[in-house]
């Protein structure tokens, strides 16, 4: 088993890419898609069901875990992994974004950020050195940068002081990170949707050099248009020789798209959390299981699909498990809905290898413009 965090590229198509990054605990195989597993779970998903779907990495959230059982804590107990019962590689997020957009009464300084919790109220500071230093708590694999992720759209200058600030921050993260064999950081790149402030940022990342880069604050309401106008641009700014990763996106066709412009990881909630709330993705695009017109009906969500959820079960009983609150119907979308993703990821590596990616991406396209199987 390899000891060092390594990324070998495998194969192209387009700007789209196929490798594996090689890990300490487990390989994963890129293009990557990570589940979220906020609060030390998958919500609804036991972790070896998680394995199950074909993920070979989890994202854990520095926010919520340094809150709430608190880090300490958790490294107490033998490090995260152990704590939730997953073998395979985490990557663990710096925080920043929920900082920003979940805690009451923050204060913004060059310092860090000084927060009060939205569990309790209880007050916070957290500076790059102190997400390092939760991040190692935690043992997760992939650390990522403390970053001020701005909302969009944004003016100018609040962007160019903002990523600045990253900027700075994550040369902080990376001396407070120090030389730890088999753990990558990866540095975050700002900018907003402005091409000179995100190769400013990009080669403030290069010059401090990083395992992996990520593009950051985008999927913050710019839209996919928006957001695919940079993606044209901005994973061509970073290294070709390490992994890129977009963070908090998104639907199907925002991950293939992105996948079209160079990415090779990505996470989302919107798997688990459209499970939970009565929406399956699938081939042929989003089904609403809530609606009255599954209520008869005895076929499964995917004829195509392996999964639980359509191998053992009918739409016309996951209508009613979600119509009657059972616990089973947000566990077996939850599934279904990390199967499909999964299984996505799949078939765009297998495109790739074969120099495929644009026969893939329109077949994508042309089955999900079919919509749901028509109505018994």
């Amino acid at each position: 088993m390899t000891k060092r965090f390594s990324f070998s590229l495998n194969a192209t198509s387009g700007k789209a890419r196929t490798g594996v990054i090689s890990t300490p605990r487990g390989a994963i195989r890129t293009p990557a898609f990570m589940p979220v597993g906020t609060a030390a779970t998958v919500k609804a998903m036991m972790p070896e069901s998680v394995a199950a779907t074909g993920a070979d990495i989890l994202l854990g959230n520095t926010y919520h875990l340094m809150l709430r059982p608190t880090a300490e804590r958790i490294a107490n107990l033998g490090g995260l992994h152990r704590f939730m019962n997953w073998d395979k590689p985490i990557l663990t997020d710096s925080g920043g974004f929920q900082v920003m957009s979940l805690a009451d009464l923050r204060k913004l300084t060059e310092e860090g950020v000084t927060f009060r919790s939205h569990i309790d109220g209880s007050k916070h500071l957290l500076s790059p050195e102190r997400s390092m230093e939760i991040q190692k708590l935690l043992g997760s694999d992939i650390v990522m940068c403390f970053d001020e992720c701005p909302a969009l759209p944004a003016d100018r200058r609040a962007l160019e002081e903002s990523m600045r600030l990253s900027m700075r921050w994550a040369k902080r993260s990376k001396e407070a990170f120090g030389d730890r064999p088999g753990y990558a950081l990866f540095g975050i790149q700002q900018g907003g949707l402005e091409e000179d402030l995100r190769e400013e940022s990009a080669k403030a990342l290069r010059e401090i050099e990083f395992d992996g880069y990520a593009v950051g604050g985008l999927a913050v309401g710019e839209g996919q248009e928006a957001m695919f106008g940079c993606l044209d641009f901005a994973p061509d700014q970073l290294p070709v020789n390490k992994p890129r990763y977009l963070m908090g996106v998104g639907k199907p066709d925002d991950i293939v798209g992105a996948v079209k412009r160079g990415i090779d990881m990505m996470d989302c909630v919107l798997p688990s959390r459209s499970g939970r709330t009565g929406q399956a993705w699938t081939r042929r695009g989003q089904v609403n299981i809530k609606n009255a017109r599954h209520a008869d009906d005895p076929r499964p969500l995917d004829e195509n699909c392996t999964c639980p959820a359509c191998a053992n079960y009918s739409r016309a009983y996951l209508h009613h498990v979600f119509r009657a609150q059972e616990m089973i119907s947000g566990m077996l979308l939850t599934w279904h809905n990390l199967h499909y993703y999964q299984q996505l990821m799949a078939e765009m590596r297998d495109a790739i290898a074969a120099d495929d990616f644009a026969g893939f991406e329109a077949r994508f396209h042309a089955e999900r413009a079919q919509g749901d199987i028509a109505v018994l």
